[in-house]
Parts: C-alpha cells; structure tokens; sequence
C-alpha cells in the first residue's frame, strides 16, 4: 500500500466530547442509537462514548452500548475516558462492561505542576500504575496528554520524557489533543511529524478543536504528517466551538487526500440528523456536507451551466451522500431553475406559461425566502387560472387583528384609472379587509358577491412558512365562480383570490356593455 493510499482511522466522540457542548445531554437511549448509527451505518473505526465516573446513567449507557456491540463483535470499538484516581475509574468503566480505557494524563508541564502539584516523575509513576492496574483488569488501554500542543510548544522536553517512558506500557494509542484549538495546520504537521519520527512504534491520534475555526484542516495536516487515527464528532459538537465535523473530515481524507477510510458516507446525513434531533442543536443550513441547502443552486445561472453540461458540478456530488440536487424557486431563480423543477414534477408548460410561473416566482419570491417545489403546482394552478386581468390592483394594505378586538384593514387599490382608498374592520382579517373593498366597489356601483366556500391548504409534508393556497367559491349572476390565492401569509393568499374575483366581475361587466354597443352598431 502506498503512502496515499495509507488507512486513517476516525474515532467519533460525539457521545463524550460532543456532550460537552453547552445544554446537551443525551439520555442513555439516545446514546445507544447515535452508537449504533455511528459503528454500525456510518462505520467508524471507533467511538468514544462516555466519562467514567459521571453518572449512573451514564454507566447504563456504556452497559447498553457494550452488550449491543459485543453480539456484533465490536465491542473493542466502543471506549470510554477515564482518569488517573487510583483505580476508580477502572473499576466504573470494568463494572460497566467496557473493554478500552482512554486514560487522561497532562500532556504539559504547566497542567502537571500547576493542576497537579506534582512532578514529571510523579506524575509519570501514577500513569504507570493506573495503566497497570487497567491491564489486569483486561481493559486495553489508551492514553490522552491531555493540553499536548501547549506543552510541545512551551516545553516539549517535559512531553518527549513523558512519552519515552510511558511507551513500554503496552498502550493501544497516545491521543494529542490540540485542547484548546491553538494550532495552526502547518503546526500540526511540524509537531506531529516530529513526534512520529520520534517515536516511530506508536500510534498517535490527534483529537483537535475548533475555537479558531481550524479543526478539520488540522486534523488533514495531522494525517498527512502521520497521524494514526484523527478524532471529530457529528455536526461539530463539543466544548466551546466544538470539534471537528465527522462529515467534513472524512470526505477531505477522501477527496483531498486519497487516504482510504471506512467511513460510508450515504449514512452521513442520516446520522447527523439523528444527533441534530437528540442534542436540540439546530445544524446550520449551508453546513457543508449535511447542510440543509449544500446541494441547492439558488442563481438561475448557476441551473442553466448545470442544463447545459453540468458546468457547476464537482466531485462532491449529491448522489454519493444519498441526496439530490435541488435548485431553489425565489426571486433569483431563472428558466432553467424553473425547468429542473418542472422536470423533477414531470410538468410540462408552454414556454409561454414558463415565462407567466416564473414571472410569480419572482414576485413571491420578495415576500418568501425560498417556494419549495412542494409549492410550485399550487403557483402553477394559480397562473394558468389568472386571466391576466388588471382591471383592479391593490397598491397598499395593512390588515391589524388583535385578540378579543376587531380585526381592521386599511386598503389603497386602482381600478383602472382611478385611486380610491378605505377601512374596514370585521371578525378577523380578511373579513375587514372584504368590508373594506365593499366601500370601494360600492363607489363604482357595484356589489361583491356572496361567499360561499373558503378552503386554505398548504402542500402535503409542508413546513408552517409553506406557501399557502386560497381557493374561495363565490355566488354570482353568471352563476358559481372559483378563484384562488398564493402567497406566504394565509390572509394575502385569500386576498389575492378575491381580487381575481373582482378582476373577473369588473371584465366580465365590460364584456357585456361592449357586447351591446357592438349590437347597436
């Protein structure tokens, strides 16, 4: 095997790092289902689930994880961290069932004569015989030097003793935590190039932190310098800025690197939204890899290089997380972001109908972030139903409703050269709004129609800033006519409906008066 193609190992700590995030604690059933998703569909090398000592509930969680591990043989992949407190945390991880000890110790000489009050040798005598101790009782163990890159900064000769006389333990790893997201990627790799040519019979980890935003490029300059293993969690979680992202780690190891990883990656998303679920640590929507809209194109000239040849593809495809492209409907949006949406409906329109649907995206699009294509047939029905009647237009309104008062509307509208404006107040705010209009039309000697069916829906699976659909049945002298609404906001959406309404009456009154001058001519 070549150096490119060399295995990194992930351990994801998620379940003991990540609970460091501030207001996150998972129970012990949603630590047993974050394990399984992590060892068993996303396919970690291993996962660090716990502090010892902290909780009978978290001893019930390690018990629970273990026992479902060992039926799968992967029980030597679950570890847990313990601390060098003469034996206590042995005996909680051993009686908890777990077979590996990350034993924590003071990777720098500020922590261990500081924190301590002890000596180098001191220090390393009580290391040795907890690590003993953990050997005797049948736990693999590894070690954390816990502030390591402060200590190889400010005093690396007190790191070197530390790990030359600790390496004849019989120690599975020795973890270099980057504990206070200190470092640079060009220090990562000169420090930890330097300890593995130092040290060339130990497997190093490197455990990062993201307080300058630098974790995954850390953990890629601690792979490439020789790094063993590389630590993250889902969707960053951990201490202050937290760690670094399992996603995003595993696929620049892949893509950017060429190292060969167990990591699969169709589950990515899937596990990353558990923990979303269970931590109540809402995942930012451009987060890359798991984000919400990673693989959405919003400007329309970004869709039509896509139509066109894939112009704006990379490797870093959708398909390979088990996703898909999208290409967002808003005020950006152009023809073709229009037709990968209709193509996706299986919706054919005229060119001509295009130009009119896409013409309303756009105008949703300034009171809407973003129409989703759940919302597109419902634009669609409302523009094939629209006549393109302008006959009326309401310039301006504001309609007011408070609990236990009426509700008022206040209206400035055009039909067609004139300006008439109006109030009204009413049982809610689109009965105001209809009082309102009442005045206006009344001025033109007109009466509106009787209402007689209302329905609002929004699409089905649809989110509460869905667009909504006003589709109102109203009783006229032609008989029965039905006009619909969409729009953000449910009262707009009926108001739009009902000036389709009034646009219809108002044509179809020229309609007939042009009809009977044609006849006396």
């Amino acid at each position: 095997m070549t150096e490119t193609t060399r295995y990194v190992r992930i351990l994801d700590t998620t379940l003991r790092d990540g609970e460091q995030t501030q207001g996150v604690s998972f129970s012990p059933d949603e630590k047993v289902n974050i394990a399984k998703a992590l060892l068993e569909l996303v396919r970690v090398d291993r996962i660090e689930v716990a502090s010892a000592r902290v909780s009978s509930g978290e001893a019930d969680a390690v018990t629970r994880i273990v026992t479902w591990a060992n039926e799968r043989g992967l029980a030597d992949r679950v570890e847990v961290l313990g601390f060098v407190d003469h034996g206590l945390s042995i005996e909680w991880i051993r009686s908890a069932g777990g077979r590996v000890i990350n034993l924590l110790a003071k990777g720098s000489e500020k922590h261990c004569h500081g924190q301590l009050g002890k000596t180098l040798e001191q220090h390393v005598i009580d290391v040795r015989n907890n690590i003993a101790l953990a050997q005797q009782h049948g736990l693999t163990v590894n070690l954390y030097l816990e502030d390591w890159s402060n200590g190889y900064r400010d005093a690396p000769e007190y790191v070197f003793a530390l790990v030359a006389q600790l390496t004849d333990c019989g120690i599975g790893h020795i973890m270099l935590p980057d504990t206070l997201g200190v470092m640079t990627p060009d220090r990562v790799f000169a420090a930890i190039t330097d300890m593995v040519q130092r040290f060339p019979t130990v497997q190093f980890d490197f455990h990062p932190h993201n307080d300058y935003g630098l974790a995954t490029a850390n953990v890629l300059a601690a792979a490439q310098a020789g790094a063993a293993a590389v630590h993250c969690t889902v969707n960053c979680l951990g201490e202050r800025a937290g760690n670094a992202s399992l996603a995003e780690v595993a696929v620049n190891l892949r893509d950017q690197l060429g190292f060969d990883i167990g990591i699969d990656e169709t589950h990515l998303v899937r596990v990353s939204e558990l923990v979303e679920y269970f931590s109540g640590k809402r995942l930012a929507e451009n987060a890359p890899i798991v984000g919400a809209d990673v693989f959405t194109q919003t400007a329309g000239i970004h869709a039509d290089g896509d139509k066109k040849g894939s112009l704006y593809h990379s490797r870093l495809s959708p398909e390979r997380f088990a996703r898909r492209r999208n290409y967002a409907l808003g005020k950006l949006a152009g023809k073709a972001s229009l037709a990968k949406n209709l193509e996706r409906l299986d919706i054919d329109l005229s060119e001509e109908n295009q130009r009119k649907v896409l013409k309303r995206i756009i105008e949703l699009g300034d009171s809407k972030k973003s129409i989703t294509l759940e919302d597109l047939p419902f634009i669609i029905a409302e523009v094939l139903e629209s006549k393109d009647h302008n006959h009326a237009e309401l310039l301006a309104c504001s309609v007011a409703s408070t609990l236990d008062l009426e509700s008022t509307a206040s209206i400035r509208l055009r039909i067609d050269d004139e300006m008439y404006t109006a109030v009204g107040a009413g049982n809610g705010g689109f009965d105001a709004f209809v009082n309102a209009l009442g005045k206006v039309v009344k001025r033109r000697g007109l009466t509106l129609p009787t209402l007689v069916n209302y329905e609002v829906r929004i699409p089905k699976g649809g989110r509460t800033d869905a667009l909504t659909e006003c589709s109102i049945s109203w009783n006229t002298e032609q008989g029965e006519l039905r006009t619909r609404g969409v729009h953000a906001n449910q009262v707009f959406a009926a108001i739009a409906a009902t000036l389709r309404m009034l646009n219809i009456i108002i044509h179809r009154g020229l309609s007939v008066t042009e009809s009977a001058i044609n006849k006396t001519m």
